[in-house]
């Protein structure tokens, strides 16, 4: 598989963006966050992409595949060369890769890329949208109220 094949396969997932970083390396990330990173100048690895515990482990017994500088702890593997694995599992390990990004995500942020609710710009301000009546609102509404009590007493002494 060849980069353009990787870059059109990797936008095609919802909320991808892609930009270059670092200098020369090509970045995916969903929401800001990297699930793919291919060099676009000679490098010593050729991709390098988030996978699971279990698919490190077993990535990293196969030629051609090592884990990724600086990113294997996070389990991330590289690629030395680009057909180092076949087509269609480095598909499903771009695609898994992806989807373990996006998992990560705050469950409230998954829902609005999803469109389940209103982008977080679109929604009103914190003290607006807490409950007077929840425990939180009933604290912030003290705490409201005795601010303006010492600001009153302040403005009378």
């Amino acid at each position: 598989m060849e980069i353009e094949a990787i870059r059109r396969y990797c936008l095609e997932f919802p909320h991808t963006t892609e930009n270059v970083q670092w200098g020369c390396d090509l970045c995916f990330k969903v929401d800001g966050k990297l699930f793919l990173v291919a060099p676009l100048e000679p490098a010593p690895v050729r991709l390098s992409f988030k996978c699971s515990a279990g698919k490190f482990a077993e990535l990293c017994e196969r030629p051609g595949v090592r884990p990724a500088p600086y990113m294997a702890r996070a389990q991330w593997v590289s690629l030395e060369r680009l057909n180092a694995l076949p087509d269609a599992e480095l598909r499903e390990l771009i695609a898994e890769a992806y989807q373990l990004v996006f998992e990560r995500l705050p469950k409230k942020r998954q829902q609005e890329l999803q469109g389940g609710t209103k982008p977080a710009a679109q929604k009103e301000g914190p003290i607006s949208t807490i409950r007077k009546d929840s425990p939180i609102g009933k604290t912030k509404q003290a705490n409201l109220t005795g601010k303006s009590r010492a600001k009153k007493a302040g403005q009378r002494g």
